[in-house]
């Protein structure tokens, strides 16, 4: 995959500039005898029981012989200490002792207080742009999410339909190459859906997560017996999670819930993962057509539900 020489540049300055800001380069960590990586250890330590050697390496990326040297100054000092483990007698594992706590305690402190420093300076809007935004690096960037990991679905409001037709265009854009009629295309839909609203049989649901929109769906009336399901999206920062198929469920529920007798959609058929959630909740694909739109050579789909 090609990466823009930009965006290189960008998250080198970054880095550079971040390091600089938590005084990553210092030689003594809020100006203690410890650097950042030895402030790492303490902390690991502090907060999990009955780490060896090993399990700590790997947790923090650390060489393993970069840490042993560690751990022995920290040894020496009388900060840390090892005991054979109660489950494996062939492994030592590692602990803080008293003195290590109270030399851990200050620079755990002084970190909380140099943030709170920082953060004071800005009001709270821009205090929850910058926590989200560092949320939406750790999801790219870390591990990717386990299914239990909680969101919600909401009522729409104000400023929502607008970021859903701004998310749809851009991703659509940047994963298949969709130029700005489906823009139009999402914006025509999103504008007679608030136009013409009938909330006793019409409905749309927002997906959020960490404050943040993170998908939506809505569902729309057709005629007294047929509904329509449109515009199902999840971000990719929470795919995996299984928010689509919840959205697409909640459909359902509705519909039915409402007296529709059939519950239909249009897709197209680069839409795989969105495909297969709508085979897995009984969707059957009914016509398929192929056709030049939005730029690209595609194959549209139509897919019905009994709704009993």
């Amino acid at each position: 995959m090609n990466v823009a020489p930009d965006q290189i540049a960008a998250m080198r300055a970054f880095n550079r500039f971040y390091t600089r800001q938590i005084g990553a380069l210092n030689e003594g960590l809020l100006r203690s005898d410890f650097s950042l990586a030895d402030a790492r250890v303490l902390y690991e330590l502090a907060h999990r029981d009955g780490l060896s050697a090993g399990e700590l390496a790997r947790s923090l990326g650390l060489d393993a012989g970069y840490l042993s040297r560690i751990l022995k100054r920290f040894q020496t000092r009388g900060l840390v200490e090892r005991r054979r483990s109660e489950s494996d007698r062939r492994q030592s594992v590692l602990s803080l002792t008293e003195e290590g706590r109270e030399a851990f305690a200050p620079l755990d402190s002084g970190a909380s207080e140099e943030v709170r420093n920082l953060l004071c300076n800005f009001p709270e809007s821009e205090r929850r742009r910058l926590v989200n935004a560092m949320a939406t690096v750790l999801d790219i960037l870390g591990p990717r999410g386990s299914p239990s990991e909680p969101y919600l679905l909401r009522q729409p409001e104000p400023g929502d339909y607008g970021w859903i037709v701004h998310r749809q265009a851009r991703l659509y854009h940047d994963d298949f190459g969709l130029d700005q009629r489906f823009e139009g295309l999402i914006a025509g839909i999103v504008s007679q859906f608030i136009e013409q609203l009938d909330p006793t049989c019409e409905r749309c649901w927002i997906a959020e997560r960490h404050g943040e929109v993170v998908g939506s769906i809505f569902c729309v009336r057709a005629s007294d017996e047929v509904a329509k399901l449109r515009l199902l999206y999840v971000e990719p920062s929470a795919r995996g999670l299984g928010i689509g198929r919840r959205l697409v469920e909640e459909v359902i529920r509705f519909a039915r819930s409402k007296g529709y007798r059939t519950l239909t959609l249009w897709t197209n058929d680069v839409l795989v993962s969105a495909r297969k959630i709508y085979q897995a909740t009984g969707f059957t694909l009914v016509e398929e057509e192929h056709h030049h739109s939005f730029g690209k050579d595609l194959v549209g789909q139509n897919w019905t539900l009994d709704l009993g």
